[in-house]
């Protein structure tokens, strides 16, 4: 999906909101974690996932095409961690035995 798709969806789930509206709230909410990222703090979306900044340290590396040697400077990513719900939604099946896993099993207090 991307952004003009997210918006006619939103704008089409809430007849009462502008397709304007919509998009200057995407903006809103994009740039916002654009800014805290940015800044090197992390965004938590409940049920969704992390965001964070990490830093990959420098190192050699090598040009394939020539073989020279080279460095790789130091620079930061951004990282996603999907939340339990988002994981649940993808691997459906990881979920459900998880489900098992976890269920209890006899009746308490019976060897």
């Amino acid at each position: 999906m991307i952004r003009s798709e997210l918006i006619l969806r939103i704008a089409a789930q809430n007849p009462h909101l502008y397709a304007k509206d919509v998009e200057a709230i995407v903006a809103a909410i994009l740039d916002r974690v654009a800014e805290a990222l940015a800044a090197g703090g992390r965004v938590e979306l409940r049920d969704f996932g992390t965001f964070c900044v990490r830093v990959r340290d420098g190192r050699g590396g090598r040009n394939l095409g020539t073989g020279a040697r080279l460095v790789v400077r130091a620079k930061a990513h951004i990282h996603f961690r999907p939340g339990k719900s988002m994981r649940s939604r993808i691997n459906p099946e990881e979920a459900e035995s998880l489900r098992r896993s976890t269920a209890p099993h006899g009746s308490p207090g019976r060897s």
